[in-house]
């Protein structure tokens, strides 16, 4: 059984390179299938930027240079096909930096598909909400 009692904290990883962003396709509910940041839970004791450089490492084999500032945060509402609450996620997007000659990103975790993403392309694509507004805040406000 699910513990509703509390939000569960989870990062979003928002990497960006020249006019790209780097986007997973999620293998797991919520939102399986779809297009999204590399990201997940925060575990007891993980500060914010370790946790962005741990799961954006788990999902695509890439190391961050830094992870922060914190580019915002929402909550998303996963409920069942009745409406009864299964999840409620407060996500935090940072923004991380890779080394400039990172290898291409390997889909690992659970990651079915990952990949530099031409800004201008992300409305082509199934997405999770809000993609493509935090990939455009991103670049606009950090210059990527």
């Amino acid at each position: 059984m699910t513990d509703l009692a509390h939000p569960i904290p989870a990062v979003l990883c928002v990497c960006l390179r020249g006019p790209e962003v780097l986007l997973v396709r999620r293998a797991n509910p919520p939102d399986a299938g779809l297009w999204g940041f590399p990201g997940g839970k925060i575990d007891a004791g993980e500060t914010m930027a370790l946790a962005a450089q741990r799961e954006l490492a788990e999902e695509t084999g890439l190391t961050a240079l830094s992870a922060g500032p914190v580019l915002g945060a929402s909550d998303v509402l996963d409920r069942d096909a009745e409406g009864a609450l299964r999840h409620h996620y407060v996500l935090l997007a940072v923004l991380c930096t890779l080394p400039a000659d990172a290898p291409p990103p390997q889909a690992a975790d659970d990651a079915l598909e990952a990949a530099w993403v031409p800004l201008a392309e992300i409305d082509h694509r199934p997405c999770s909400a809000g993609v493509a507004e935090l990939a455009n805040l991103a670049r606009t406000s950090h210059g990527g």
